[in-house]
């Protein structure tokens, strides 16, 4: 069990006193009955596509040097932000595979020599700055590999059993020791750890591994530290626990809707449990935050199966929900070109590059996502309004709406042929996203192929 640290405490509760305070003052204009997050919205964040980028597998050099020769073509395919998995040195002590986990720290302000040089991180930092991209870091907080200096200097930093024997933060987690966040000085050095990499890369912000294992008042006092240095944005790897995004994540996992449409693909789900997502999650989450969305990530890739792999037909069907419901869309290294491969995780396993459809494709999604306020990110989009059809189970139909902008898109969420009929859908001529053409909805009788799709767009 975790000891509790008095004097942790007690800041711990000053922490949450003056949240709460700055809570009230900002909320003031806020009807009672909406939760309102109160953690800082870059500008850049508000329509931007993420991309995982897996250093390790990138190219056969596997560093950052090498993977700067592709910043011009993520650029040309609209990436915003670039989310690097960890970049630091990778412990040796009770290591899994040949090359570790990224997630096994054993420093948390070095850099991995596999991957290059300090000035070799900056300047990828720089250039992405220059090509008006963002860069953000994976954070490990939750636990350190076995052979971090912090295992012998502050023994009491970490978790322990009756036996007082540090342990893991879950039993196969043999590679890395947990960390107990009761203990003040250790959330200090934490924070600094972060403020580091602000302030002497200047990277953009943080995705932040497992943030629902460390306590939401410890991330709180941590943005409050970045937001000193300079404005950040932060992706919290969590669905549990909402509360991170009251002051601290501007995003988390969409780890639910995620499943869901791994179930349509195989026939276990439906449209109907899709509508039920995005009807829960318009009470669940604090205004102002929103999901990640995606059909692949390091994990997924690796342990449960490529996109292909899981998604079938649906394929295409499912990258363009993710792209056009709320929330903010991810794309992970090599979905571009259609990656069908799981990646070996603690070893060398390089993406193949090569030319392939889903290229294109990517670029029609992130092209739609920018140049319509509708389908941004937060409170800058648009709210997404269910179209009720005479196929509910088959088919998901929505419109989102902001100022002038509308876009409808009607997805046909399952193997059947469907001839469509809207009840409650807006009216008027749009324009087809794929074709070009004009159409005038409501588009009546509309034949939908099996996991067939239309997005219409009006300005």
């Amino acid at each position: 069990m975790k000891q509790i640290n008095l004097l942790a405490l007690l800041l711990s509760l000053m922490v949450l006193g003056t949240a709460c305070q700055n809570r009230q003052n900002r909320n003031e204009q806020a009807p009672e009955n909406i939760r309102v997050s109160n953690t800082p919205v870059p500008s850049w964040s508000k329509d931007a596509v993420i991309y995982e980028v897996n250093i390790r597998q990138y190219t056969p050099e596997g560093t950052f040097n090498a993977f700067a020769e592709h910043l011009p073509r993520l650029k040309e395919l609209g990436v915003d932000i670039l989310w690097l998995m960890p970049v630091h040195p990778i412990g040796e002590k009770n290591r899994k595979g040949s090359l570790g986990s990224y997630y096994s720290i054993k420093d948390y302000k070095g850099i991995n020599p596999e991957f290059g040089t300090l000035d070799d991180f900056k300047a990828l930092v720089q250039k992405a700055h220059e090509m008006d991209m963002h860069l953000i870091l994976d954070w490990v907080a939750n636990h350190t590999a076995w052979d971090h200096p912090w295992i012998a200097e502050h023994p009491q930093w970490y978790t322990k059993n009756e036996a007082g024997e540090i342990i893991p933060p879950v039993e196969d987690w043999t590679d890395v020791a947990d960390l107990d966040y009761s203990n003040a000085q250790l959330r200090e050095a934490m924070i600094d750890a972060m403020a580091y990499w602000v302030k002497e890369a200047d990277i953009d912000g943080f995705r932040c591994d497992v943030a629902g294992m460390v306590p939401v008042d410890f991330w709180e006092a941590a943005r409050e530290a970045l937001e000193n240095i300079k404005p950040v944005w932060m992706l919290a790897e969590d669905e549990a626990e909402i509360n991170l995004l009251n002051n601290a994540f501007n995003a988390n996992y969409g780890w639910e809707f995620h499943h869901i449409m791994n179930g349509v693909a195989k026939g276990e789900k439906n449209a109907l449990d899709v509508a039920a997502y995005f009807q829960k999650i318009d009470t669940l989450y604090p205004k102002g935050s929103w999901p990640m969305q995606f059909t692949s990530n390091h994990d997924e890739n690796s342990w449960n199966g490529t996109a292909p792999e899981r998604l079938g037909k649906a394929l295409k069907t499912m990258a363009a929900l993710t792209f056009t419901v709320e929330g903010m869309p991810l794309i992970y290294s090599g979905q571009e070109v259609g990656l069908n491969k799981r990646l070996r995780f603690f070893d060398k396993d390089t993406i193949e590059w090569k030319e392939s459809e889903m290229t294109p494709f990517y670029q029609t999604l992130t092209k739609l996502k920018k140049e319509n306020p509708a389908l941004w990110n937060g409170t800058a989009g648009g709210h997404l309004q269910i179209i009720t059809t005479n196929a509910p189970e088959n088919i998901f139909a929505f419109v989102r709406e902001k100022e002038n902008n509308r876009v409808v898109a009607f997805f046909n969420l399952s193997d059947q042929s469907v001839s469509l009929f809207s009840e409650n859908g807006p009216q008027g001529n749009f324009t087809d996203l794929f074709s070009g053409n004009t159409v005038s909805l409501p588009a009546d009788g509309l034949l939908l192929q099996p996991w067939d799709f239309k997005i219409f767009i009006h300005y």
